[in-house]
């Protein structure tokens, strides 16, 4: 079968560009961590791209991605992965640093063709199997955690994820585009319908003007007080095609800066590093890139900026490598992670995947020194554990597991929506012993109410446990903010209120947010519908249209019981499902 040019750089085109223009969108199922077996379902899907890439013989590969950088963009275009003048903008952006990862990996380029064509091309191991070192010392026993006493102190703790703030965001503008984000003045493609942008946001995906970020400050700042804050990145809108850097920092500069205003000086923040905040987007070398493609254009500005809240040997890690631990209080740490490490988007993880920075083996250090002077950890990032790498996901599943009684928190972003993701026991995989909250994002991208998470934290005393007793989600419901009571014409609301969406005692009927509570919530889900699907609606912040049914179901099932990667068996080890909920799950990724 002979296979055309352009088909040929069509397919790179995908591996390329296709993260790019999707990767932001919340997910709606799992994904496999082995990128190296979605890689070659994408490009042998012949109902995708109409041909197979065994068909290309080694040195047409070679020398097709020896020319990729010109190629690419055309390939773009023709597959409409988005409009040309988008495809244009995002081939140049990342052309250069994508091609430079490439050169210093081992993946060029011979062994990119050894994933395309066959083993009879090169090796592939880039994304190998590897495993950090773990101290000697022997793990304590574990205690299974109590309620507080009726009375105890508690901490409550702002959580803030995925801002997504547009600058380009126009009132009146297409809400319906062809563009990966709409709602933009100048928008000049084509509508898909006459729906307008709302003044508050919209239900679409659109980010959020920096109106209504300030809105939510306001009444955050009203809302409290606040013992501290955790804010867990992606400051930048979705518009990845047309970033500079100089762009990306001032926009982290005026976040920065309405944080501090408006929450107070007060009040202590920690942030972690989201995977927009870099560009091109996900592009996060490792420490040892070093000039002018290194990442301390962006590191340095945060330590700037931050140095507010941060004591300056935190900001020597955050300068080193995005990541850094602090005190909070006496007896409670808090590690802030740079999961871009992790990210399966990352194209500099090609160069080394295995533990980037350090960053794993120096979070065994903290956590022993910690164990060692009895100190609770909490955990924050923006992408959730299980959505990483394999070999990172189960490493850091290994170490969650190895200090259970020292992490008792972990707080995550980046899907947009209401999740959490379990771990257990890996002797036996039934005992739950830790949860990752996942907490639902300011924008309103996709078709979503912006939102905040109030965390109720096991407070400051002696025997404290520091986990989560409680959480609540506000929301801005914006068909209410957009169109004024009584107003003629209809006109938005100038004093839009945030309200209580739920409390998760309330909803779920537990009394604490313990892991055994999560996991008898797992319980219920399966054997109550109607729960769930309560559960299905708070996920989507109260705008959803309508139910998760059968493999829908069966697959958010999967995502929720794991914190590691490509772990769907799990499902059935505790279900006792005999294989179909992992064999429904692995369908609908493929």
């Amino acid at each position: 079968m002979k296979v055309s040019t352009l088909q040929t750089l069509s397919c790179t085109a995908v591996l390329l560009l296709l993260p790019l223009l999707t990767s932001c969108h919340p997910a709606t199922a799992p994904q496999s961590s082995d990128q190296s077996s979605l890689v070659l379902i994408q490009l042998n899907n012949p109902a995708l791209l109409g041909y197979n890439w065994k068909n290309v013989s080694c040195h047409l590969c070679k020398a097709l991605f020896t020319i990729l950088d010109v190629a690419v963009g055309e390939a773009c275009i023709r597959l409409h992965l988005a409009e040309e003048e988008i495809c244009r903008e995002i081939t140049e952006l990342f052309r250069d640093d994508f091609i430079r990862a490439l050169q210093e990996s081992v993946l060029w380029p011979t062994e990119a063709c050894a994933i395309l064509v066959g083993p009879a091309c090169g090796k592939f191991d880039i994304y190998a199997p590897w495993n950090l070192t773990l101290p000697k010392v022997p793990k304590p026993p574990v205690t299974p955690p109590s309620p507080p006493k009726p009375g105890s102190p508690q901490s409550r703790v702002l959580f803030l994820t995925d801002v997504h703030w547009d600058k380009e965001y126009e009132t009146g503008s297409p809400a319906d585009c062809r563009d990966p984000l709409c709602c933009r003045k100048d928008l000049n493609t084509h509508r898909w319908g006459r729906r307008q942008a709302g003044y508050w946001g919209t239900y679409s995906k659109c980010d959020l003007p920096l109106r209504t970020v300030e809105n939510l400050l306001e009444n955050a700042a009203k809302a409290g007080p606040w013992d501290w804050v955790y804010w867990t990145g992606d400051i930048p809108a979705h518009n990845v095609w047309s970033q500079t850097r100089k762009q990306q920092l001032t926009e982290l500069r005026v976040i920065s800066k309405l944080i501090q205003k408006h929450l107070g000086a007060n009040v202590t923040v920690y942030p972690a590093v989201g995977n927009h905040e870099s560009t091109p987007v996900n592009s996060f070398p490792p420490p040892f890139v070093h000039g002018n493609r290194s990442s301390s254009w962006l590191y340095d500005t945060m330590a700037q900026e931050w140095s507010v809240w941060l004591p300056e040997e935190a900001l020597k890690t955050l300068r080193y490598g995005g990541f850094y631990s602090v005190e909070v209080e006496p007896g409670l740490r808090l590690v802030s992670l740079n999961m871009n490490f992790c990210a399966r988007e990352n194209f500099w993880l090609m160069v080394n995947s295995t533990d980037p920075a350090n960053q794993l083996q120096w979070l065994v250090h903290v956590l022993q020194a910690s164990e060692d002077k009895g100190e609770k950890v909490h955990i924050i990032g923006h992408i959730p554990p299980g959505l990483c790498l394999g070999s990172w996901s189960w490493n850091y599943y290994h170490i969650v597991n190895r200090y259970e009684s020292t992490i008792t928190g972990q707080f995550f972003g980046h899907t947009h929506l209401d999740e959490f993701e379990m771990f257990y026991d890996e002797a036996t995989m039934t005992r739950p012993l830790g949860v990752a909250f996942i907490a639902p994002s300011v924008t309103s991208y996709i078709a979503l109410n912006p939102g905040y998470r109030v965390y109720y934290v096991d407070g400051n005393y002696q025997g404290s446990s520091r986990l989560v007793l409680d959480h609540e989600t506000y929301i801005l419901n914006l068909t209410t903010a957009n169109s004024s009571p009584g107003s003629v014409p209809v006109s938005p609301d100038p004093n839009p209120k945030w309200t209580l969406l739920y409390r998760a005692t309330e909803a779920y009927g537990v009394s604490t947010l313990f892991p055994s509570d999560y996991h008898a919530l797992m319980k219920t889900f399966i054997r109550d519908d109607k729960v769930f699907q309560k559960y299905w609606y708070l996920r989507h912040k109260g705008h959803v249209s309508k139910p998760c049914m059968e493999t829908c179901k069966t697959t958010i099932l999967c995502t929720l019981q794991s914190g590691r990667s490509d772990e769907l068996v799990k499902c059935d080890l505790l279900n006792g499902f005999g294989g179909d909920l992992a064999k429904a799950a692995r369908r609908t990724l493929c």
